[in-house]
């Protein structure tokens, strides 16, 4: 979609990678972000370097008031939330690229339960992505923000042929160990979250997805919906995707949209253009990361969400390793209005 997105530039660190990127990618490159943003300053920046340096670029260019799209997590333990945070948290000017909550199915899901179709929604079980990307979604789901949470985690070893990896299929189906971790997460106030994850579940495709959203009136399951039409009645509805392409239909293979009971839940951004749910998710993020810079629309996804999501995946983390539960405090990103 080169009418909505252009690269300004990309850093490199050296010009042999710099010259790789240029013809494989035809982009200009530069050897530091003095060179890049002098050459045209771009609407935003995005980090996407390992752990350790991203809280350091991430600063540096704040410091030049330019706005940071940074990869999850922003940091890579709590002193470097915090530390991050200090420096700054307070400009409003980092977003994070968690691009989960924008996935097609998961954004049908958040209308729903923002209509109050459920009712008051306490409790939410998900099996699909891992540890920051999966609190995402169920705190968005749950509607805690970013409240103090209790967290119990216990992990589970079991065989698992695992013939599909990121590289590729394997064609080996020999079963290796494979951990299961489990835990659960305690909001309060009746509000709870299931988190349950197999190693390497993102490409296995003997693991499936799998997301339960409860409310006090009713239950949707990944995308069957049961809930109260009437004091006496119960009925079952499902989202329905449309996708275009298939058989015989002649528009171009691309999602349309997810409708519920005929009303749409969830429209494309990005119609006709021939994408994949992960790739509409990160669209979507880009452009509204670019409305946000330019005053036309809310911030995508603050450092202080992003933050308190790999607080509790810490957690998760510290939990599963000590047999012992970890409570979750406030922390300097959790006031009302934090950026």
């Amino acid at each position: 979609m080169p009418e909505r997105f252009a690269v300004s530039g990309v850093v490199t660190r050296s010009a042999e990678r710099g010259g790789e990127v240029e013809r494989e990618w035809r982009v200009p490159t530069f050897r530091s972000v003095d060179e890049l943003v002098t050459a045209d300053k771009p609407d935003f920046v995005i980090v996407s370097v390992p752990w350790e340096t991203a809280p350091g670029l991430t600063a540096d260019l704040v410091a030049r008031g330019i706005p940071v799209l940074t990869e999850t997590p922003p940091a890579p333990d709590v002193e470097g939330l915090r530390r991050l945070w200090s420096e700054v948290g307070d400009t409003g000017l980092v977003q994070v690229a968690e691009q989960n909550p924008f996935l097609p199915s998961h954004a049908a899901q958040l209308s729903v339960v923002r209509a109050g179709t459920l009712g008051a929604v306490s409790s939410v079980q998900m099996s699909s992505t891992h540890l920051y990307h999966a609190v995402s979604v169920l705190r968005l789901l749950l509607g805690v923000g970013r409240a103090p949470a209790t967290i119990e985690a216990r992990q589970f070893v079991a065989p698992l042929a695992d013939p599909l990896k990121r590289d590729g299929w394997s064609g080996d189906t020999a079963p290796t160990d494979a951990t299961t971790t489990l835990a659960t997460i305690d909001f309060g106030a009746g509000r709870m979250a299931l988190y349950d994850f197999t190693d390497n579940q993102w490409h296995n495709p003997l693991r499936g997805n799998r997301i339960v959203v409860r409310g006090s009136h009713g239950e949707l399951v990944d995308d069957r919906l049961v809930r109260l039409a009437d004091p006496v009645t119960a009925v079952e509805s499902r989202v329905v995707r449309r996708q275009t392409g298939i058989d015989l239909n002649l528009e171009g293979f691309a999602l349309d949209h997810l409708s519920l009971d005929g009303s749409v839940v969830y429209r494309n951004p990005f119609p006709g253009v021939r994408l994949a749910d992960e790739d509409i998710a990160i669209g979507t993020l880009l452009a509204r990361m670019t409305d946000w810079c330019r005053g036309d629309g809310e911030p995508p996804y603050p450092l202080a969400e992003a933050s308190q999501d790999h607080l509790i995946a810490l957690a998760i983390g510290e939990s599963a390793s000590t047999g012992q539960a970890v409570a979750v405090g406030p922390e300097p990103w959790s006031r009302e209005g934090a950026g």
